[in-house]
């Protein structure tokens, strides 16, 4: 079964436009000259399970880390969510924080972070490539490329889906951490102390706000980056993304990801707010921690998460383009009309 599922994603429209393809053209008689097989440029084949593993090891690097370096600032979002009469604002927050806690208050839920996202990483860009190849074989090359922005939606979602499975029970750790005074400060604390009080299901209660949180985040954060990436380079970059240095082409990656991430904050910030606030409050659920904070409730930290969400979608996509760099994965150019689709569309005019 799985040799069926690598040949499906390996003959995907989205799979690597360079295939190996080395023939002798014969120039004249005394000279013989030999394509450049693409072996020398990738490692690996589009679809093998070492380019999954390769993918889903990026995506631990690119969410783990840059969560984890924006601790402080998640730390203060979660309590103007909670508790916005004490923390009227971004720059009061840090100030109200450092003063009770000291600095090293603003490192607390660091660990719980750490391997919480590292977990969701690997399961939304790993299963990101999975989902995209398979759905779009499914598809077919003109239909993958027509609905190619379905597709984005579609493939984001289903690697979401799990991805929050694995995250929820350090997230449910984290917000506690950071938004009730006096609860545990670390992990080695929290984590035993929510299984004695509440059992399993105290580190899943937060599970379906997660995924109302998560799920449309990061199907923006997939589908507008993409899209994003083929305007700059269609309209905005004045050459071609095959004359792009490396470096240019990364720059691209991460303009594209900064103008994703403040899309996926609107988006998802009324979740967001209502995770944290279910987090903070034991025996509350989804529909009371929406009617506690109203509609307007819902919206609070929502500036510092834009700063926050830009940034670290811009730097996980900048991170997970590096990742496929270095170890020299295939990198498919944005999808351009199949010559199939162009024939069909210039035969009815």
């Amino acid at each position: 079964m799985s040799n069926s599922v690598l040949d499906t994603v390996r003959n995907s429209p989205f799979g690597s436009p360079f295939r190996p393809r080395c023939e002798g053209l014969k120039v004249n008689e005394n000279r013989t000259i030999s394509a450049a097989s693409t072996l020398d440029e990738t490692s690996c084949e589009f679809g093998s399970m070492k380019y999954f593993a390769l993918c889903g090891f990026g995506g631990i690097l690119s969410c783990g880390l840059t969560h984890t370096a924006l601790v402080p600032l998640d730390l203060v979002k979660c309590r103007i969510q909670v508790d916005p009469a004490k923390y009227k604002g971004i720059f009061n927050g840090f100030r109200v924080t450092i003063k009770e806690d000291r600095v090293i208050g603003l490192t607390k839920g660091w660990a719980p972070t750490l391997i919480g996202y590292s977990m969701q990483g690997l399961c939304k860009f790993g299963f990101y490539e999975v989902f995209k190849s398979l759905y779009s074989n499914l598809l077919g090359e003109e239909k993958s490329y027509l609905y190619r922005t379905s597709l984005y939606l579609a493939a984001s979602a289903s690697a979401e889906f799990f991805a929050d499975i694995a995250l929820c029970p350090m997230e449910a750790v984290k917000v506690r951490i950071q938004t009730q005074p006096g609860w545990s400060n670390t992990l080695r604390e929290g984590a035993p102390r929510i299984l004695q009080e509440e059992g399993l299901t105290g580190f899943y209660k937060g599970l379906v706000p997660l995924w109302a949180r998560q799920i449309p985040y990061t199907m923006m954060k997939f589908a507008c980056f993409e899209r994003t990436v083929e305007a700059l380079y269609k309209y905005v970059v004045p050459k071609p993304r095959s004359d792009c240095s490396k470096p240019e082409q990364l720059a691209v990656t991460f303009l594209a990801g900064y103008i994703a991430g403040v899309f996926c904050a609107i988006v998802s910030h009324p979740a967001d707010t209502i995770v944290s606030k279910l987090n903070q409050d034991a025996g509350s659920n989804f529909m009371d921690a929406a009617r506690n904070l109203g509609l307007l409730g819902m919206w609070k930290g929502l500036f510092p998460r834009i700063i926050m969400i830009g940034t670290l979608t811009a730097l996980q996509w900048f991170i997970y383009d590096s990742v496929k760099v270095y170890f020299r994965l295939p990198r498919p150019p944005p999808p351009e009309m199949p010559e199939s689709l162009k024939a069909k569309l210039a035969s009815l005019q």
